[in-house]
Parts: C-alpha cells; sequence; structure tokens
C-alpha cells in the first residue's frame, strides 16, 4: 500500500506543476519570415493557448512578445530572445537590412521591449540577446519546472516546421509584401 501511495503522490505533485495540455512551446526557433510569425502567432492569440518560452526565440521569432497577451505569455529560465534589424535578400544572396520590415517590428514590441532594445543600441544587423532577470522583467517568468512537458501534450513550435512553412497573412502595412518577406 505505501509504494501505491508515494506513486499517486508522485503523480499528483507532477500534475499540479506541469503545463496545461494547450501550451505552445517554443524551444529552440531562429526565426523566419516575419509574415509567417505573425499569422502563426496570430492564430494561438485566437486559439487561447499559452505560450511557454524555454529556449532560443530569434529573430521574427521575437514577435511572440507582443502578439500574445502577457498573461499568456511565459519564460524558463532557458528562454532568450535574439533581436535584430529585419533583413531581405540582396541581389547576389546577401543581407540587406529593410528599413520597412524594421520598423513594422518595432510596432510590433511592447514598450518595455522597445525600451530595453533602445538601451542597447537599438535594432541593427547585430544579434542583441534578452535573457536572465532582464528578460524576467518583460516577459513574466513560467510557474513550475515541468514545463518541457508542454512539449509532449501541448504543441512545439520549435524552428521551420510545417507551421512555418504555411501561407502567411498580409501584414496591413504600405508595403506588406515586402515585409512579409522579410526576415
Amino acid at each position: 500500500m505505501r509504494p501505491f501511495a508515494l506513486l499517486l503522490g508522485a503523480t499528483l505533485a507532477l500534475t499540479a506543476t506541469a503545463p496545461a495540455l494547450s501550451d505552445v512551446l517554443i524551444a529552440s526557433d531562429t526565426g523566419g519570415m516575419i509574415g509567417d510569425y505573425v499569422a502563426r502567432y496570430e492564430r494561438v492569440r485566437a486559439s487561447g493557448d499559452r505560450v511557454v518560452i524555454d529556449g532560443t526565440c530569434l529573430s521574427a521569432c521575437t514577435l511572440v512578445v507582443g502578439l500574445i497577451p502577457r498573461g499568456r505569455l511565459c519564460a524558463t529560465r532557458n528562454a532568450v530572445l535574439g533581436f535584430h534589424a529585419a533583413w531581405v535578400p540582396g541581389p547576389y544572396g546577401d543581407r540587406v537590412t529593410s528599413p520597412v520590415a524594421t520598423r513594422t517590428l518595432w510596432g510590433f514590441y511592447p514598450a518595455g521591449v522597445r525600451r530595453w532594445i533602445t538601451r542597447h543600441g537599438g535594432l541593427t544587423p547585430d544579434m542583441l540577446m534578452l535573457r536572465g532577470r532582464e528578460l524576467s522583467a518583460i516577459v513574466p517568468p513560467c510557474d513550475g519546472p515541468a514545463v518541457r512537458a508542454a512539449a509532449v501534450g501541448g504543441r512545439a513550435y520549435a524552428g521551420r516546421g510545417r507551421a512555418a512553412r504555411r501561407a502567411a497573412r498580409a501584414i496591413p502595412t504600405p508595403a506588406a509584401a515586402g515585409v512579409a518577406m522579410a526576415r
């Protein structure tokens, strides 16, 4: 009887700290086209799911902080956000900074993120990494240590999977096509 009670107690403890099955986990996302991420996060926002950042979230992935309500977004100790200016492919395969797409990114970020980026030199081609205490001042920390369980029970958007390849909805700006294709 005692082993059963211990097993039951352990199961209940894990269940109490595990995220809901509707959590969306960001574990290792290097970004991509802005339009794809706007469409993805609009779908997640409409679903009511909570987003757990538990790893790297770089480039267009960082739009999550502006498109998901603060009360449904959290970051673990492992979370790192990486910000840079948007770019488009140049005629010779090089990266050309896109001022229009960079302004669009900027417009999605909440005031706290904008202040942090400004204090660290602004959006440039170089990656700015937000983590630790500075991140927890902007994105609420997740409650409970078992957030990795979300990858099992929830949906994981970890990189450029099938969801990232879906067609993006238009972004309401004068240069929507160029911004949607920017990275």
